[in-house]
């Protein structure tokens, strides 16, 4: 366990916000996460790796930065390997570590920054996966009375960028651990999300691996995406808006071709990043933040920009959204005030 009285959060925030932490830990197993658990006097905020999460203002409350590492496998039949994560493992090294051999479920979600314990809060997803479908439980421990507990798949309330850690049991809940089911053979590969659809057809391959769909992934994230390390930002600053049938025919009478993606529950998925573009917002700049050059829903912070500073700019940008469109943008990164 390390207890660190004055520790700087910009190294743990990937938009690089140079705030203080007076009261900072790290925890690298369960037991030590108790410990600290029952030696604080408040409500901690928990830190994964940072890239899904805005700080407004310094954090008066502890921090607790959860360490525990390992990928186990646990369990195996004919179909399915079992594999035990800790939460902070490094979410890209986990897909590299079931792409290289040969498991599958999780090569769509190459290159998504962040923990292993962060991506079920956000339900994190791309190109027609999310970390649901191949979840099967989460070992948590309860910031309350510290009692280990397991949320089945189910328990979760998974939807969109979003789950019960997100939502009802936000603060409640620390994750430690986050389980999952993934194919051995007759891997259900996905592969007709437009962009992914396009750069394989282009390459004429038809029926693609799960190191080909990793690949051409990274491929297609690396040309779009600013790398956090050389500009700060947190990859999506917003969620693509899912409207209902109706809502969609009323956008498209004010623009005929706004792209779109039809969901399985008769809802209608919009590119944030279109409507953002169509209000002439991609590549602005003001100030020491701006939206990216070559995606307009990455918000980035071209200097010393405080957290206030890129907050008021994503209202800005939600703002121009809402009055063209009548859409009202909902953030998807974590806009943390205290």
């Amino acid at each position: 366990m390390q207890n660190c009285t004055q520790t700087s959060l910009k190294k743990y925030n990937s938009f690089g916000i140079d705030i203080i932490s007076k009261k900072f830990f790290c925890a690298t197993s369960k037991s030590e996460l108790k410990e600290i658990l029952e030696k604080i006097k408040d409500t901690p905020f928990i830190l994964g790796e940072g890239t899904n999460i805005l700080f407004k203002k310094e954090i008066e409350r502890s921090i607790i930065k959860i360490g525990i590492k390992g990928i186990e496998i646990v369990d195996e039949d004919k179909d399915f390997i079992f594999v035990r994560v800790g939460a902070g493992e490094n979410w890209d090294d986990l897909v590299n570590w079931a792409v290289n051999n040969d498991y599958g479920g999780l090569e769509n979600l190459s290159l998504i920054p962040g923990s292993v314990g962060s991506a079920p809060v956000q339900n994190i997803g791309a190109y027609g996966v999310e970390i649901s479908d191949s979840l099967t439980f989460c070992e948590t421990i309860s910031i309350s009375n510290f009692h280990d507990f397991k949320f089945k798949n189910e328990d979760c309330k998974f939807s969109y960028r979003s789950s019960i850690f997100k939502k009802e049991l936000k603060g409640h809940y620390v994750i430690c651990y986050v389980n999952f089911r993934l194919t051995k053979k007759n891997h259900r590969i996905k592969f007709s999300y437009g962009p992914l659809q396009e750069i394989l057809s282009k390459n004429k391959i038809k029926t693609p691996t799960i190191k080909e769909i990793s690949k051409f992934v990274k491929k297609i994230r690396k040309s779009k995406l600013p790398d956090p390390k050389k500009l700060g930002n947190c990859g999506s600053f917003f969620q693509n808006p899912v409207l209902s049938f109706d809502e969609f025919e009323e956008l498209k009478k004010k623009d005929h071709s706004v792209p779109s993606y039809y969901m399985s529950d008769n809802r209608v998925k919009i590119p944030a990043a279109y409507l953002i573009e169509k209000c002439g917002l991609k590549g602005i700049k003001k100030g020491n933040v701006g939206t990216f050059k070559k995606h307009a829903l990455i918000i980035v912070n071209y200097g010393n920009a405080s957290g206030e500073e890129i907050f008021d700019f994503s209202t800005m940008i939600k703002d121009y959204v809402l009055r063209k469109f009548n859409i009202l943008l909902k953030e998807e990164v974590n806009i943390i005030n205290q």
